[in-house]
């Protein structure tokens, strides 16, 4: 049987960002800050842009309506990155997350309302099995750190809705646009944005410069890159109320792989999320 287009990417892009999940954090422990590893994605996004274009016999939209919105959709995302980078400074993890991760309640609205998008009532019933499961699958213990005030919650909400917004904007400029040049423009902005992550950067704590460090973080970043290329082919076929509530469900195979490498048993609100979101796709694959 023929696998569809947007199946075949959403799952792609599915796969690599929970492998990319699964190993992001070791150069982090050794090391390696996350602002650094922001600009070592931006690095790994541009074979992926040669590439994207490669695929598109190097035509690239230019006219303002492209530019416009390809840097919209890089620029809701890189800031995006940046501004989580400080909300996970100034407040708990086990909170900040579980907000951000339900950011594809923002792409489904928007979908719905200003691209007409809808599906049966079956995968209905899957969108929002997938939107549950991912609020179980960001779970995480709360420690017993002190954190004062509401930044982090502003923070954390403006995520949210910037990630929910630029996978909107994706799908939505899909339309008018070639893929490989929303792509392409996702690349520039990533990387327009290296030195305000550099200067985030905590300079006074020890930086790793080993293969631990930017050497393995380009390794698993490259996996990033790829998942965001595929990510922007899946809503050229799909539908975006479908496709990103599936992509969002990436932690299952980080969780599964976790606990091969490191025997890491999840939390029971977690485990019920892997079996909510192994529903979810069998219903919206379908």
């Amino acid at each position: 049987m023929k696998i569809r287009p947007w199946v075949l990417y959403t799952l792609i892009t599915t796969l690599f960002w929970g492998v990319w999940g699964a190993f992001i954090e070791i150069p982090e422990k050794a090391g390696f800050p996350a602002t650094l590893g922001y600009c070592v994605w931006a690095l790994t996004m541009v074979p992926c842009a040669v590439i994207a274009l490669k695929i598109g016999k190097w035509k690239l939209d230019h006219d303002r309506k492209s530019i416009f919105i390809g840097c919209a959709v890089g620029l809701l995302g890189a800031v995006g990155q940046l501004i989580l980078f400080q909300a996970l400074q100034t407040g708990p993890a086990y909170m900040v997350f579980p907000i951000i991760s339900l950011f594809p309640v923002v792409t489904v609205a928007l979908s719905a309302v200003f691209l007409k998008e809808n599906t049966t009532g079956k995968q209905w019933w899957g969108i929002g099995l997938a939107l549950f499961a991912i609020l179980c699958l960001s779970y995480q213990s709360p420690n017993q750190s002190h954190f004062t005030g509401y930044l982090w919650l502003v923070l954390s909400i403006v995520v949210f809705i910037m990630w929910g917004v630029q996978a909107f904007a994706m799908k939505f400029g899909n339309d008018r646009m070639t893929a490989e040049s929303i792509f392409f423009y996702m690349t520039v902005t990533a990387l327009a944005f290296i030195p305000v992550a550099i200067l985030m950067t905590d300079t006074t704590k020890t930086i790793n410069w080993g293969f631990k460090g930017p050497y393995l973080a380009g390794i698993i970043q490259v996996f990033n890159a790829v998942g965001a290329l595929t990510l922007v082919y899946a809503l050229r076929f799909g539908k975006a109320i479908i496709v990103v509530p599936i992509t969002a469900l990436a932690p299952v195979l980080t969780i599964i792989i976790s606990l091969l490498l490191y025997s890491v048993v999840p939390h029971g609100v977690v485990l019920f999320g892997m079996l909510l979101a192994v529903g979810a796709i069998y219903i919206l694959a379908e």
